[in-house]
């Protein structure tokens, strides 16, 4: 293997920047193992700190300098005190999945350590092992474009659902549990609304291409109650943009927080990998934001890259790493700091 990648780097706004320097630490630990350089780094600004600089949360020369990556790395954008004219925060990276086509969200969520989750072990199994795909494209954020009179006394949002955009999504899903357990349930609301009874309509159609993996469909309230109750019974896991928004995060609650969710943006061309966690302005440069989503989003980055050895490295590194139950960094309610954090798995990342 002689190729070198290019990576572009946003580390964006609050503890994007802390946490990115992690994951790149454990991407050199990674070249160091194999034992040549593999990656080439060029940072980019984008975000709210973009915003105030220029006025634009994503230059037009920078997003077109975007797709000339092999694949991009961002931390976090957005600052809850920078918002648009409009009131609404800044969100390059939504920007980013819709002019990208980065239709594919992967949000897997895995528990290390029983004592990281709210919830109590089910009879000595795994509790948590799951991944939540979620349609990046369209849903109900379809209708964050539209135009609103501020002297309005109404405003619908709508709620897109295609058949193209849907039959890709259940390719993905299926494909993806057909690599895990093999099984995939599918989330939506088609008890209400007719544009979530059409993405069932569709779900059980591709269903039926992959007789092999076993399904269930279930309510999107319905799933936030199983998910508390019992989570292990779930592998895949697919659903509409705002509800995969929503549901992700209460997952990342039963592994120890935001700070251990990574995720994928993946379309047929580009890919963006990231922790699903926000920018966190209030902790910024403190040294105490857990790194380990980013670190595990890079992990994501290899396996896209076509480096599957590679992404196992930064994967079995994060394990290993709680083996030791003193690793944790304040939000598991330990005071190990980012750079540690980022130190011990680089560290485990050469040797396991």
């Amino acid at each position: 293997m002689n190729r070198n990648y290019s990576i572009a780097l946003l580390p964006g706004d609050g503890i994007g920047p802390d946490v990115t320097a992690e994951a790149v630490k454990a991407l050199r630990a990674v070249e160091d193992r194999h034992g040549s350089t593999l990656f080439s780094f060029e940072e980019l600004s984008v975000g709210a700190g973009e915003y105030l600089r220029s006025g634009n949360p994503l230059p037009e020369p920078t997003f077109e300098r975007l797709k000339d990556f092999d694949a991009i790395l961002l931390g976090a954008m957005g600052l809850p005190d920078v918002r648009r004219p409009d009131g609404t925060e800044m969100t390059p990276q939504i920007e980013l999945r819709e002019r990208l086509d980065l239709y594919c969200g992967l949000r897997p969520i895995r528990l290390y350590r029983p004592e990281h989750s709210p919830l109590s072990p089910v009879d000595g199994r795994p509790l948590i092992d799951m991944l939540l795909i979620r349609e990046n494209c369209e849903g109900l954020f379809f209708a964050r474009h539209q135009k609103v009179d501020p002297a309005a006394d109404e405003v619908r949002d709508v709620m897109r659902v295609s058949r193209a955009s849907s039959e890709r999504l259940f390719h993905s899903a299926f494909q993806q549990a057909r690599k895990r357990r093999k099984h995939c349930t599918l989330v939506d609301k088609a008890n209400v609304l007719p544009s979530m009874a059409f993405f069932r309509r569709i779900f059980d159609e591709i269903a039926r291409e992959y007789p092999d993996v076993e399904t269930n469909r279930i309510y999107v309230d319905a799933a936030a109650l199983y998910l508390v109750q019992r989570p292990d019974r779930f592998d895949v896991l697919v659903t509409e943009n705002m509800f995969g928004d929503i549901l992700s995060d209460l997952m990342a609650g039963l592994i120890g927080g935001m700070g251990m969710a990574p995720s994928a943006d993946i379309g047929p061309k580009y890919a963006v990998f990231q922790p699903s966690h926000g920018t966190a302005p209030d902790i910024a440069g403190k040294g105490i934001a857990n790194p380990v989503a980013t670190i595990l989003s890079a992990g994501m980055m290899l396996d896209w890259l076509g480096l599957p050895e590679q992404g196992a490295w930064i994967w079995n590194a994060v394990e290993a790493a709680f083996h030791d139950p003193s690793n944790k960094t304040k939000d598991l309610g330990g005071d190990t700091s980012t750079t540690a954090m980022g130190d011990t798995i680089a560290a485990l990342v050469r040797t396991v």
